[in-house]
């Protein structure tokens, strides 16, 4: 008789004991039916679940499923390199939405994690930095004034012989000057400072002992020799506004202009230097004080400030006889203004302040003295 289908009938004398025509049907149609049964039991579940699990059909009576990958936890995404995303629970993922037709997750977004509120940002080495006002002098140090007004500056004192002349010279013509002081010489003569402070003038922290290599020492060096500069001069005159700063040799750095600014001190440059310090060998002097007058009187220009010296330079005080009421003449004499902190908001146009440098008395600007009463 023919076997069930898929079933091939044995034929030939080669049979088990006992297993007849008869008997290899019924086991046949046994097995025919435990198949059946099988498949059954394995195929309607998965119609029942949507059909998400495939069959393997090299096999139908071991059932193989394949289940899709996990997909990426979404709140872990963002702390993952980029390209990685972090595997996470299956059954996290379920129900996750998937792009239309494209039979693909959509896949969570790589979004930076909002801020947490009341963290604050490491600051970097730019934030670090001192922000001083933009000079056009080194290290964005002052050489111009701001403004139209000419600044005469003199630097290395208190001298003992030489200050108090200038000084006497100064008020004569009503001129307002800035003093670079040094150290050591403020404790030497405190008296003359106070001659200075006293005639309305301005101070500037020279250095110590007038180092021209302070600008390369480390940042705790640089602020003890300033501190120690200022100490001596409040020490002199207690309480000495002291605005301004100026490097030995005009040697500047960003470090220097960004220490002193910290401490509460405006880098001082210059824009006109008719080198009253440099006495070439031979030259006399009346050559070297017609040599300086020379110099101030070609290069001076509105908003200048002029450097010259006080300590040791007879020959300059004797220029200045003869500078001062030329330049007076031609330019308003008075004190560098101190450009305003760059974080400082903007005073309304109603309540700006009055021109001038904050924190310091701007003297009026220097006027020709009265005329000698007739004899």
């Amino acid at each position: 008789m023919r076997g069930l289908p898929g079933v091939r009938s044995s034929g030939g004398a080669h049979r088990a004991p006992g297993s007849g025509t008869l008997s290899r049907t019924r086991q046949s149609v046994v097995l025919g039916a435990l198949v059946v049964a099988g498949l059954f039991a394995v195929i309607l579940p998965m119609q029942q679940r949507g059909g998400d699990t495939t069959v393997d059909p090299i096999a139908a009576d071991h059932a193989v499923t394949a289940t899709s990958k996990p997909k990426t936890k979404p709140q872990d995404t963002a702390d993952a390199p980029a390209g990685k995303p972090v595997a996470g629970d299956a059954d996290q993922t379920a129900g996750a939405p998937e792009a239309a037709g494209s039979g693909k997750s959509a896949g969570p977004t790589h979004a930076v994690p909002a801020a947490t509120p009341g963290a604050s940002a490491t600051p970097t080495a730019a934030a670090q930095t001192v922000l001083v006002p933009a000079g056009d002098g080194p290290g964005q140090s002052l050489r111009t004034t701001g403004s139209s007004t000419v600044a005469l500056t003199f630097d290395d004192g208190p001298d003992p012989e030489q200050t108090p002349k200038l000084l006497a010279m100064l008020a004569k013509y009503r001129v307002k000057a800035t003093f670079c002081l040094v150290g050591q010489q403020v404790k030497r003569h405190p008296d003359i400072v106070r001659d200075i402070v006293e005639a309305g003038h301005t101070l500037c922290n020279h250095t110590w002992d007038h180092s021209l290599t302070i600008g390369k020492d480390k940042p705790e060096k640089i602020r003890a020799d300033l501190a120690r500069t200022n100490a001596a001069i409040r020490a002199a005159v207690p309480g000495a506004e002291i605005p301004f700063f100026r490097a030995p040799g005009g040697n500047f750095t960003d470090l220097l202009v960004q220490t002193a600014y910290a401490d509460g001190m405006t880098s001082l440059y210059w824009e006109v230097d008719p080198a009253d310090w440099d006495h070439p060998e031979g030259e006399k002097d009346d050559t070297h004080i017609e040599r300086v007058i020379k110099s101030v009187q070609k290069h001076t220009r509105p908003g200048a400030i002029v450097l010259s010296h006080d300590f040791n330079q007879p020959d300059t005080i004797k220029a200045y006889e003869t500078l001062i009421p030329w330049l007076q003449t031609r330019f308003t004499l008075g004190l560098p203004g101190i450009p305003p902190a760059p974080t400082a908001p903007a005073a309304p146009a109603s309540s700006a302040p009055a021109a001038g440098a904050a924190g310091v008395d701007r003297p009026s600007p220097s006027a020709p003295p009265s005329p000698p009463p007739a004899s």
